[in-house]
C-alpha cells in the first residue's frame, strides 16, 4: 500500500469476506450470518493471513451494537407482546432462569466462580432474533400462532437482556470481577451492593423518565425540521444522529451502556409518526453495521478450542440446541398450550446469536468471563446455528408422527388454551396491519382525494405528506381573508368552505384545494374564504411549497393551470355580476 490505511483494509476486507462466505452458506440453506462470523474467524489472530486491526474492528464492533439495538427498540411492538403475554412472559423468564442455572452448573464443572458461570449462562439462555425470523419465513410459520408466539417469546428474551447489560456492571465486583470503569457501562465499586444498585438503577430510572417525556416531542419536532428540506441524506443523517447521539449521551451523562441508550432511542422513534420513514431510509446502514458486528466477533473465535476441548464445545452445543428445546417444550405444556406449539418454539430457541456475543463482549471487559468461555460461546452459536435446519427439520417429523397417531376427530391437547391466543392474536394482527399499513392508506387517501398529486412517485408522495400540517375550522370561521399575505395553501380533506370573489360565492369541499394562487403570483390574497362545515385541511407552507414545486416543475405546472382555471371563473363570476347590475 502507498500508505498505512488499517481502517480502509479492515472495512474492505471484512466485507468482500463477508460477502463471499454470507453467500455461500446462504447456498448452504443456512444463515449468512454463519458465513459473517466465518469471515471474523478468516481475518482474525488465529488463523494465517491477513490479520485485521483488532482494536478499530473493536470499535467498528460497538457501532454495530448501537445500530443493532437501536434497530431492536425501533422495531419492538407492545401489541404483540401483549397478544402473547399469557405463554411468551412466563416462558421466557422460566426459560432465561432454568437454561442460566443449567450453564452455571456446567461452568462450575470446569472450576469457573460464579459471575464466570452467570455470564456464560445468560449468553446460553438467549436466542438469536436474526437466525430465528429467517427460519420462520423460510418455512412460512411466521405469521402463524406458533411463529408469533416464538417472536413475542424472543422479545421477552431481548428485554431481560436489556436490563441484564444494565444490573451486570453494578454486580461485577460481587460477582469476582472487576470494577466498571469510565466506558460508559456503571459505577465504580466505593460502597455497598445495594448503593451501587440503587445508584444504577436510579441513572437508568432517570435516563429512562427523561427519553420518554422528552423525546416524543423533541425527537419528532426536530424530525419534521429535517424532513421540510427534501433531502434524503439530511433524513438519513438525523435519524442515525439521534441513535448515536442518545446513545453516547446516555453514557457520558447517566452511565448506562451505549446499547439501553440505542434501544430506547429506538422506542422513542417507533412511537413518532416518522417510524416508517426511519427504518427505511436506516436499515441499510443498520445492516452493513450489523454485518462489521458479527465479523469482529468471529475475529475474537479461536477456533483451536475445537480441538483442544471437544467435550466442552459438545457440552455447550448440547445445552443450547437440547436443553434449551426441552425446557421450552415443557414450559409450554406446563402452561397448558398444545404440544405442536412447544415443538415450534422449542425449534425457535435452539440457537444463540447477538445477544450471546454482547454479554460475552461485556462479561470479558468486566473481567468476570474467561477467554475459554468467549471461545465455546463463539463455538455454540455458530454450531447451534448450523444445526438449526435440521432441528426444525425433526420437529417436523416429531408433528406429523404426532398427528398420525391421533385418533379422528380427537381434539390436541391444550385446543381451549389455543383458541383464546388465536382470539388475541386475530385481534392484535389487525391493529398491527392497522399500523403497519397507516403510511400506507394515509398516501393512497392523499391521492385519491387530491388527484393532482397522483403525478409523484411513493417517496415523494411520502415527503409531501411529511409536510402537511393538520388544521381545522368550525362554520363560519374565516380560513382567509381578502388582502392577506400569502403564507400557505390549503388541501380540503374534509368538510367544505365558501369563496367570496368577485361577488359570487364558490362552494368548494373535500378534495379541492386552495391558496395556490397568491403563493404562485406572490400577490395578496383576492378573495374572502370561510367555513360552512366542521373542516379539516391539510396546509402547505410557502416555504414548503416553494421548495418542493421548485423540485417538481410538473407539479407546479399543474398548479399553475389550476390556478388560472380558478382566475377565469372569479372574472366571469364578476362580469356576470356586473352585467346582472
Amino acid at each position: 500500500m502507498p500508505h498505512d490505511v488499517p481502517l480502509i483494509a479492515t472495512v474492505a476486507v471484512a466485507f468482500v469476506l463477508a460477502f463471499a462466505f454470507g453467500y455461500a452458506a446462504d447456498r448452504l440453506r443456512m444463515p449468512p450470518l454463519v458465513g459473517y462470523l466465518l469471515a471474523g474467524v478468516a481475518v482474525g489472530p488465529f488463523t494465517p493471513g491477513f490479520e485485521a486491526d483488532m482494536a478499530l474492528a473493536g470499535q467498528l464492533a460497538e457501532m454495530g451494537v448501537i445500530l443493532l439495538m437501536f434497530g431492536v427498540g425501533l422495531h419492538f411492538s407492545a401489541s404483540d407482546l401483549l397478544a402473547v403475554k399469557g405463554v411468551a412472559i412466563p416462558g421466557a423468564v422460566g426459560q432465561i432462569v432454568l437454561a442460566t442455572l443449567l450453564g452455571v452448573g456446567l461452568a462450575s464443572l470446569w472450576g469457573w466462580g460464579l459471575g464466570a458461570g452467570l455470564v456464560f449462562g445468560l449468553s446460553l439462555s438467549v436466542a438469536s432474533t436474526v437466525v430465528l425470523l429467517k427460519a420462520l419465513e423460510e418455512r412460512n410459520l411466521l405469521n402463524s400462532a406458533e411463529g408469533r408466539v416464538a417472536v413475542g417469546w424472543l422479545i421477552v428474551e431481548d428485554l431481560a437482556m436489556v436490563l441484564a447489560l444494565v444490573l451486570l456492571p453494578a454486580f461485577s465486583v460481587a460477582l469476582g470481577g472487576n470494577a466498571p470503569g469510565a466506558d460508559g457501562h456503571g459505577h465504580g465499586a466505593g460502597g455497598p451492593i445495594w448503593l451501587t444498585l440503587a445508584l444504577t438503577l436510579g441513572k437508568v430510572g432517570a435516563f429512562a423518565a427523561l427519553a420518554m417525556i422528552f423525546g416524543p416531542r423533541v425527537v419528532p419536532f426536530i424530525l419534521a425540521k429535517v424532513a421540510r428540506t427534501g433531502s434524503r441524506e439530511l433524513f438519513t443523517l438525523s435519524v442515525l444522529a439521534i441513535a448515536i447521539g442518545i446513545a453516547y449521551g446516555s453514557a457520558v451523562i447517566f452511565g448506562v451502556s451505549f446499547a439501553l441508550g440505542a434501544f430506547f432511542a429506538g422506542v422513542v422513534l417507533n412511537e413518532s409518526r416518522f417510524s416508517h420513514k426511519a427504518a427505511t431510509e436506516s436499515m441499510p446502514l443498520q445492516d452493513a453495521f450489523s454485518v462489521l458486528f458479527f465479523v469482529s466477533v468471529g475475529m475474537l473465535f479461536d477456533p483451536t478450542i475445537l480441538v483442544r476441548d471437544p467435550l466442552a464445545v459438545f457440552a455447550v452445543v448440547l445445552l443450547i440446541v437440547v436443553g434449551k428445546s426441552l425446557i421450552a417444550f415443557a414450559i409450554v405444556l406446563l402452561l397448558r398450550y398444545p404440544v405442536f406449539m412447544g415443538l415450534a418454539v422449542s425449534a425457535s430457541l435452539a440457537q444463540i446469536g447477538e445477544f450471546s456475543f454482547i454479554l460475552a463482549g461485556l462479561g470479558m471487559s468486566l473481567g468476570l468471563l474467561p477467554a475459554e468461555g468467549r471461545d465455546l460461546i463463539l463455538a455454540g452459536a455458530l454450531l447451534s446455528i448450523t444445526l438449526n435446519p435440521l432441528v426444525f427439520l425433526a420437529v417436523d417429523l416429531i408433528r406429523k408422527r404426532i398427528n398420525a397417531s391421533r385418533p379422528a376427530g380427537a381434539l390436541p391437547y391444550g385446543a381451549e388454551k389455543f383458541e383464546q391466543l388465536q382470539g388475541s392474536l386475530a385481534e392484535a394482527k389487525r391493529l398491527g396491519e392497522e399500523r403497519e399499513h397507516a403510511h400506507e392508506l394515509r398516501i393512497q387517501a392523499l391521492t385519491s382525494a387530491f388527484p393532482v398529486l397522483s403525478m409523484l412517485d411513493a417517496h415523494d408522495q411520502e415527503r409531501l405528506l411529511l409536510l402537511f400540517k393538520p388544521k381545522t375550522a368550525s362554520p363560519g370561521e374565516r380560513v382567509i381573508r381578502r388582502g392577506d399575505r400569502a403564507t400557505e395553501m390549503y388541501f380540503i380533506s374534509s368538510g367544505a368552505v365558501e369563496v367570496l370573489a368577485g361577488g359570487r360565492t364558490i362552494r368548494l369541499e373535500a378534495g379541492s384545494l386552495f391558496g395556490e394562487m397568491a403563493l404562485l403570483s406572490g400577490r395578496r390574497r383576492n378573495a374572502d374564504i370561510s367555513a360552512v362545515d366542521y373542516c379539516k385541511f391539510l396546509v402547505l407552507e410557502r416555504r414548503d411549497f416553494n421548495q418542493f414545486t421548485a423540485r417538481y416543475p410538473a407539479l407546479r405546472s399543474a398548479f399553475i393551470d389550476m390556478a388560472n382555471e380558478r382566475r377565469r371563473m372569479n372574472e366571469g363570476s364578476a362580469e356576470e355580476a356586473a352585467e346582472s347590475v
